[in-house]
């Protein structure tokens, strides 16, 4: 491998640029090859990586001589068969964004690149690498003693316009409790150190696309709900998402308590969507209130202008690269997010989505035996 690690691009969408500024960001890095079919998306991206060259399809991207990795950040009904397409033809360390999936017929699929993909596969979870998260992360044992309870709170912006409208539809997202949930998911099976047993959940499309309509259609993506998750170690999980409150100060809120205390992680949302008339953002914070002595410890959390410049995700996506680049270049055996913390992430937001549109509990082991068998 040459001194400069050269990324190959598969999808350069809204966030496909994102990644496409925060490789621009780090240190022997650079995009050498992009597989955009949308014109404009395309444009952009060559603004931001010149040195790129664009090619019309994935199989003309793959031959590209000099890549020591790829970025899968296509639409998510793409991830399978585009993964399927590398194991079968050049095999390099890929950074796939989440969700890995979106229909549960996928998961033979899934088991073939899991058993015979011989490079790293990483998948994108950028929430774990939010500083205020991170720092959250760290200190959440000690803090509590042991979590019994841990809540996750997203007040947030409705979807925004994607190339297409692909993002309006669950054949294509994998359903809201896919595509924008499984990075809390994820979050609360690394912060437990459990799997999760059954999901219980409600939730629905109560304000948000109700008046859209795309070649007739009416998007069938949902824009809130509740989720109860029951893990292993009998500790249990909620998830609150409302994607109606983007008047929130803090877009996401994660506490976990347990038999010594509490401890809350506060991120506010993307700066380029913060009131201009009230100021500077808010920063992060993080707060331990222990049980004794009673009292709540505040910290500020800040991030890098530059980071925050460069995305929507809090200075994580920089981060998640630089991780994954210890991977690609030899310097870390594995990867952070491996293929079965993305399949799991899934796995409870169909269960969620299940349990939503029966209205019942659903036992993880329902969706799991595919994969497992």
């Amino acid at each position: 491998m040459s001194q400069i690690t050269r990324y190959g691009i598969i999808g350069c969408g809204m966030m496909g640029q994102e990644h496409l500024q925060n490789i621009a960001l780090l240190d022997g890095a650079e995009v050498a090859a992009i597989f955009e079919p949308d014109a404009g998306m395309a444009a952009k991206s060559l603004a931001l990586a010149p040195k790129a060259t664009l090619y019309d399809s994935l199989e003309a991207l793959v031959a590209h001589p000099d890549l020591d990795c790829y970025l899968i950040a296509s639409p998510n009904f793409r991830h399978v068969e585009q993964l399927t397409y590398l194991a079968q033809h050049r095999p390099l360390p890929v950074l796939v964004e989440k969700p890995l999936f979106t229909d549960p017929a996928q998961q033979d699929s899934l088991r073939a690149i899991r058993d015979g993909y011989p490079a790293p596969i990483w998948v994108a979870m950028e929430y774990r690498y939010m500083p205020p998260i991170s720092a959250f992360l760290d200190a959440v044992e000690a803090a509590t003693g042991g979590i019994k309870m841990l809540s996750l709170r997203e007040h947030r912006f409705p979807f925004l316009e994607k190339v297409g409208d692909w993002n309006r539809f669950n054949r294509y997202t994998g359903g809201t409790f896919v595509e924008k949930c499984c990075h809390f998911f994820d979050l609360m099976r690394l912060a437990l150190k459990s799997e999760p047993v059954r999901v219980l959940a409600s939730g629905g499309m109560d304000v948000n696309h109700l008046e859209e309509a795309y070649g007739g259609e009416t998007p069938d993506i949902l824009d809130n709900g509740f989720v109860i998750v029951d893990f292993a170690n009998g500790a249990r999980a909620l998830l609150e998402l409302c994607m109606f409150a983007e008047g929130s100060r803090y877009q996401e809120e994660v506490c976990a308590t347990g038999p010594k205390g509490k401890i809350e992680a506060f991120v506010p949302g993307p700066g380029r969507f913060w009131p201009a008339h009230l100021g500077n953002a808010p920063i992060p914070q993080l707060i331990e209130s222990p049980r004794d002595p009673k009292g709540p410890i505040v910290r500020d959390i800040p991030v890098d202008p530059k980071l925050l410049a460069a995305g929507d995700h809090n200075g994580s996506t920089f981060y998640q690269h630089q991780k994954f680049l210890d991977v690609v270049r030899g310097h870390a055996q594995a990867p952070a997010v491996t293929l079965n913390d993305g399949y799991m992430a899934v796995i409870m937001g169909m269960a969620a989505q299940i349990s939503m549109r029966e209205h019942r509990a659903v036992a993880i082991s329902e969706l799991t035996r595919a994969m497992n068998g």
